[in-house]
């Protein structure tokens, strides 16, 4: 027995009155602002006020990346996920932006697609940065207001603005744009098409009361464009690019929030990381669900080479076992998918089991991302 060491917490930076009623002088003047949440700090009652601020304004919001849970998906200024594979609307929003109005997030490589969606300088655009760290402000990005503060007073304060009496029309159209985007068009002559079995997770799991985990890899990006999230906490990622993180994030959700449905989905590669911590699920009596999508290779990397030097391969097939043998021998239900028309039905048997169950989802390579497939970047 040990005892618990003291919290530390940071000093919260003050407000300079000045620089609030500034931005929002910027917020009115602006023709066409988003804005960039998610990161440091953000919770539930940060997620509530901004989302209250952002309604009443009419101001389209994107989630950094892996941030997608920054506020609930079903608000109606949600616009999207940026990161890897963002919705093609949503980029052109971002570029013609008069004003990027960014808080809590860091504005990293991912998020900002290697420093060229937002470059450091922005010409032409302003960007006010509210981060609880000053020392992250203008660290990278040239802020035109840096406003070191707590996200949360930021957003309440946010909250208690007056609104304009007439919001703008832009994130209610950002929304639409997105709900397009994140409905999945089944594709022919696949066998097994995952943007189908995401829809079909949708239909039974809701999103507020479900955690997605996923691990580093092409997989995930089914998820990140066609899963609705729900509020902060539902989505458990690496920002930070790790494999082999969604199976023990799923272990520590469902430990910790066992009113909620958690669900690890994994790629091939990515399981092989940290799959045995199966033995530490079952071993504790966590409740879970596993979702192995098996192409047989490092996707990503795969992907990677492909563009730039096509057909031409270098240890990234992979020769898999049995996942739905594994999980049996470490003691949990499996089943495995081979088909879209298979997927629906297994994955009620697995949400009808006690404890752990895995369901081992066999896909074609062939089909590299949610937008394209091997062939047509060899093509390009």
């Amino acid at each position: 027995e040990a005892a618990d060491r003291s919290a530390v917490t940071r000093h919260p930076s003050a407000l300079d009155p000045y620089d609030y009623s500034d931005l929002l002088d910027q917020l009115v003047a602006a023709k066409s602002p988003v804005a960039i949440i998610g990161g440091a700090g953000w919770d539930k009652r940060t997620a509530g006020a901004f989302d209250h601020f952002a309604q009443n304004w009419g101001i389209p919001v994107a989630g950094a990346f892996r941030r997608q849970d920054a506020i609930f998906n079903a608000s109606p200024v949600w616009a999207g996920n940026l990161g890897y594979g963002p919705n093609p609307k949503l980029v052109e929003r971002i570029k013609a932006a008069d004003l990027l109005l960014v808080i809590g997030a860091r504005l990293g490589e991912a998020t900002t697609d290697g420093y060229t969606l937002i470059t450091p300088d922005h010409p032409g655009q302003k960007l006010i940065h509210v981060h609880p760290d000053p020392a992250e402000l203008n660290r990278v990005y040239r802020a035109d207001t840096a406003i070191a503060a707590p996200v949360f007073n930021f957003a309440d304060m946010l909250a208690r603005a007056e609104a304009p009496a007439w919001p703008r029309s832009d994130g209610a159209e950002a929304h639409e744009q997105w709900l397009h985007w994140s409905t999945p068009k089944p594709r022919d002559n696949v066998a097994l098409d995952l943007g189908p079995c995401v829809a079909a997770m949708r239909e039974r799991l809701h999103p507020e009361a479900t955690i997605i985990c996923n691990g580093a890899g092409n997989f995930s990006g089914w998820w990140h464009r066609y899963w609705h999230y729900g509020s902060p906490g539902t989505q458990l990622a690496p920002t930070a690019g790790a494999m082999g993180y969604g199976v023990p994030a799923a272990v520590a959700g469902a430990l910790r929030c066992a009113d909620k449905t958690v669900v690890a989905v994994a790629g091939d590669g990515d399981f092989l990381m940290n799959g045995q911590e199966l033995a530490t699920a079952i071993q504790h009596g966590a409740n879970m669900l596993v979702i192995i999508v098996d192409n047989g290779g490092y996707g990503t990397i795969r992907m990677h080479q492909e563009r730039e030097y096509p057909a031409r391969l270098s240890g990234t097939v992979l020769h898999n076992p049995d996942f739905a043998l594994l999980a049996t021998a470490y003691g949990a239900w499996s089943e495995t998918v081979e088909t879209t028309a298979q997927f629906a039905p297994a994955l009620d048997r697995a949400l009808a089991q006690p404890g752990v169950k895995l369901l081992h989802v066999k896909t074609d390579i062939e089909v590299i991302t949610n937008g394209t497939t091997i062939s047509a970047i060899r093509q390009r």
